[in-house]
């Protein structure tokens, strides 16, 4: 090695480290484009939520909370909160059963617009104890879920958000605080009840029509808690122009998603919007309750008479039943009485009665299928 001159030991050096490289394998092509990220998963109404649904949540506390017998009685102050249609206290209660689920049950009254005015104007403390909110009846299969019971006062099923002076004396006539209402009591019942198993969602009449616009804030405060919701006697039969006309006036079209030109069809029914319901949450259920010819719904709401809510009502179920038949069932009964939860629990069709009817429905049980007279 004494002959070897620095020069030639940097040489050999690179000699060696060129011949190792040049027995690599070339490059397979270009570098591989890195792995997108996951995607995010879906959200149910996000569509909602962007048009200002749950704008109120979180706005709204009790003025009173107090305890009578068995339920908590949960009474708001006036003002720009939640309200009665004529300006009232606005009060919801609550009551604490022996299972992790829980049922919220929206009360039923009328409604009021400036065509017809025929609903409850004070929301009365307390709540009931007839058919599905018997705590004490062994055949109802939710009388040992926590409840949360809400009364109607507003006279907009629950959805608007306006405040109306309809004589122009500069005194509000009217109050459609709806949506206040149900805000504020959901922030209510996610205090109350922070982990329920299960929900139930449910009204009758007014409150049926109810279970629409209190669905997208239920799961905007309950995200991954599995859903059933019944609909007593406000399935969405209507007449063309009306639900346009009454959520126009009640300042509740942000329920509609606006990229939902199939919600409400030219025949004026709200079916396609139940179906986006369903579509848009996996982890919701629907059973809708009606006689075929409803005197309070067809007569008076929306006034097309009975036979034509019956001539409309049977092929809306079915198509909502071929849409998702197995997360959607309905329970159909001849005449035209009106609401089956609380007045008609035992009320028969083909045989099962209502409450056995929703006990299918909350086992999870093969026997709940549609019915029909």
């Amino acid at each position: 090695m004494v002959g070897i001159t620095r020069a030639g030991i940097v040489f050999l050096v690179s000699t060696v480290v060129l011949s190792a490289c040049s027995g690599s394998a070339p490059p397979s092509g270009p570098p591989a484009a890195p792995a997108p990220p996951p995607s995010a998963e879906a959200i149910p109404f996000e569509a909602l939520y962007e048009q200002g649904v749950d704008q109120y949540l979180g706005d709204f506390t009790p003025m009173l909370s107090e305890t009578s017998g068995d339920i908590v009685q949960h009474t708001f102050g006036t003002g720009e909160g939640p309200r009665c249609l004529l300006g009232g206290d606005y009060t919801m209660a609550t009551r604490e059963g022996s299972r992790n689920e829980l049922m919220i049950f929206l009360e039923g009254g009328g409604a009021c617009n400036s065509l017809l005015c025929q609903a409850t104007t004070e929301a009365l403390p307390g709540m009931p104890r007839f058919g599905i909110l018997n705590p004490t009846a062994n055949n109802n299969p939710a009388r040992n879920f926590n409840v949360a019971y809400l009364p109607y006062c507003d006279g907009s099923v629950f959805s608007g958000d306006t405040s109306i002076d309809t004589n122009d004396d500069g005194v509000v006539d009217r109050y459609h605080h709806g949506l206040k209402n149900l805000s504020a009591s959901i922030d209510v019942i996610a205090s109350a009840f922070p982990a329920p198993s299960r929900i139930l969602l449910t009204g009758n009449s007014a409150g049926g029509f109810g279970t629409d616009y209190m669905l997208p804030l239920v799961r905007k405060l309950y995200p991954d808690t599995p859903i059933d919701l019944i609909n007593d006697s406000g399935v969405g039969i209507s007449r063309p122009g009306y639900v346009d006309f009454v959520s126009e006036e009640w300042n509740a079209t942000r329920f509609i998603p606006d990229d939902c030109s199939d919600c409400i069809s030219e025949a004026g029914h709200t079916t396609g919007y139940h179906i986006y319901q369903l579509n848009e949450d996996p982890n919701l259920r629907m059973g809708f309750m009606s006689t075929k010819q409803d005197s309070v719904i067809a007569d008076v709401f929306v006034g097309i008479g009975g036979e034509a809510f019956e001539a409309a009502l049977l092929p809306e179920m079915e198509a909502l039943a071929a849409a998702h038949p197995e997360r959607f069932k309905s329970f159909i009964a001849d005449g035209t009485s009106h609401t089956f939860l609380q007045a008609q629990f035992s009320r028969e069709v083909e045989g099962i009665p209502a409450y056995q009817w929703v006990a299918d429905m909350l086992s999870g049980s093969a026997d709940w299928r549609s019915l029909s007279d």
